[in-house]
């Protein structure tokens, strides 16, 4: 196929999925070759109460496309958005992506709002060239930032009960928390060791506490417990 019939393919294909381009998005920068596809604006749960409830949105390229670039626009400064990507490395299109991208946006202000993000993927050729991006004028909205930061701690378990916590800094929020247990072994850990390891979480204010039980045989190997909140808000 020539590069004008994978151009003028890539033009049909964005018009048959309704591509709704954004020249003030930045998902085909640096792509010689892409096409533009919009999602909806997606409404974010806006509850303050921690956990905070994330919602998804899976955008797609049209066929014989894959993900090369993302971005969005926010409603609302406060909404925290990233992607589900696959692991692997190099990190590029076709290894960290493919046709379809998961988005997923939560909410980290303090006031009622009815939030909302729209998705931005551009698209790349399997194979072949195209024709690229056509400009656009969008509705002035803004841009992805960093309205949260993540705030972790490990500790070193030991046989026995311990305690372990981590906190949002003062004039922040707490959105979410997470733990999780590790170990340095040089083969993955036996399902007994992993049984003798039993962490409970639980929430108070800005903190996240994790009480942990560890048995024996947790002395002869170096086991971590990971504690994690992510924090909206603060100076």
């Amino acid at each position: 196929m020539t590069r004008l019939a994978v151009g003028l393919a890539a033009v049909l294909a964005a018009l048959v999925v309704g591509v709704a381009p954004a020249g003030a998005t930045n998902e085909c920068k640096g792509l010689q070759v892409c096409v533009r596809v919009s999602g909806p604006w997606v409404v974010v749960p806006a509850s303050r109460i921690a956990p905070r409830t994330p919602v998804d949105y899976q955008l797609s390229c049209p066929r014989g496309f894959i993900v090369g670039g993302l971005d969005a626009e926010l409603s609302d400064r406060a909404v925290d958005i990233d992607f589900l990507g696959l692991l692997g490395s190099p990190v590029n299109p076709g290894v960290t992506t493919s046709r379809a991208v998961i988005f997923r946006g939560v909410y980290s202000g303090a006031s009622p709002r009815t939030p909302t993000f729209r998705p931005h993927i551009g698209c790349i050729p399997s194979a072949g060239g195209g024709s690229g991006p056509v400009p656009f004028r969008a509705p002035e909205a803004f841009p992805p930032g960093q309205p949260t930061v993540r705030r972790v701690r490990d500790v070193r378990l030991h046989p026995g009960t311990m305690r372990a916590a981590a906190a949002c800094g003062a004039g922040e929020r707490l959105i979410s928390g997470w733990h999780a247990v590790g170990f340095y072994t040089r083969t993955p850990p036996s399902a007994a060791l992993i049984q003798s390891v039993s962490a409970a979480r639980t929430i108070r204010g800005n903190t996240v506490l994790v009480r942990v039980r560890a048995g024996a045989g947790v002395g002869a190997v170096r086991a971590v417990l990971q504690v994690g909140v992510v924090c909206g808000g603060g100076s």
